[in-house]
């Protein structure tokens, strides 16, 4: 649905998109994450026709960015970070008008209109000045202007910044049912809001990608080693002695109490792709420790994210 290829965007000598190239199939919600200033919200303008690139091409649902962006822009919804919404307009009317210059068919406008309010949540506040919406319900119709021509795209800048934990979980939740009927890029710096919402996940860091999967394949492949954590009562340096006899054990730390007397949480990481987790509770129960509690550790997003956007700048 989308094609991204050898994209650059340069203001000057200031590199701000640097040869990106990713893909997003149809259906998918794809996570556009990184740092501030690392070149998100430019790629997503030069996507939706708002920027020319300097060099590289795009594609969205096969039309190029560049020799046809009408057709592109008639495929978009795009929500900036900040929604381009008209204050003084009464909810319904500005609902309106975007579907009129966006080419939603008179016959078909009243029905859409209300079909997109009902979907955001936002059908009780119709007749009410945008303006005196609280931020969360003027996001809504932000996302209703986004989504009011049925784009095959939608492009989402910073959907949640500012809201409060109740808006956050309305919008997650209306992002994941756009992905029924929509492609959906998601460009966030906040680590939950892919970790919750997103299919697979692009990493830009200084203008460049760092990374391109599912969070779950990211942890495989950063990780290069299997972690495991051991809830045990019982004498913590017995438990200790057993564990490190193990020929595989690389490093062994103790975690913290968990809250019960003599009971400890310990890490143990080990060669990735060998569960020793069963030998390694065979062992404890057989040395006379009780196991309370033993399972994999994944690697966060938040600690792949620290990882690949900052190794560089720590090598300068």
């Amino acid at each position: 649905m989308i094609e991204v290829d050898h994209l650059s965007k340069h203001y000057g000598s200031l590199v701000a998109v640097d040869d990106l190239s990713f893909d997003v199939a149809k259906g998918e919600i794809v996570g556009f994450l990184g740092p501030n200033g690392a070149g998100k919200t430019t790629t997503m303008r030069v996507l939706t026709g708002y920027l020319p690139a300097t060099g590289g091409s795009a594609r969205v649902a096969g039309f190029d960015i560049f020799e046809c962006p009408m057709e592109v822009k008639r495929r978009i919804g795009y929500l900036p970070e900040h929604p381009p919404v008209y204050r003084d307009m009464y909810v319904h009317s500005y609902l309106s008008f975007v579907a009129k210059i966006k080419g939603v068919p008179k016959k078909a406008r009243g029905e859409r209109i209300d079909e997109v309010m009902a979907r955001c949540g936002i059908e009780d506040r119709a007749n009410q000045l945008i303006g005196q919406l609280s931020k969360g319900y003027q996001q809504r119709v932000g996302l209703a202007q986004a989504i009011i021509h049925n784009p095959d795209v939608i492009i989402l800048d910073e959907p949640t910044i500012g809201l409060d934990p109740n808006q956050i979980r309305d919008v997650r939740s209306l992002v994941r049912g756009l992905a029924k009927e929509h492609t959906v890029i998601l460009s966030t710096h906040i680590l939950p809001e892919v970790e919750m919402t997103c299919d697979r996940v692009v990493i830009i860091n200084k203008g460049q990608i760092a990374a391109v999967d599912t969070p779950e394949n990211l942890t495989a492949s950063m990780m290069g080693h299997q972690r495991i954590q051991i809830e045990i009562s019982g004498n913590v340096g017995s438990a200790k002695g057993i564990i490190q006899e193990m020929p595989d054990v690389q490093n062994l730390s103790v975690a913290g109490a968990s809250g019960e007397e003599n009971s400890v949480i310990l890490h143990v990481d080990t060669p990735a792709g060998r569960d020793l987790r069963p030998e390694l509770a065979r062992r404890l129960v057989a040395g006379g420790l009780d196991l309370l509690g033993l399972h994999s550790l994944a690697m966060s997003l938040e600690e792949i994210f620290h990882e690949l956007t900052t190794t560089e700048e720590a090598s300068e």
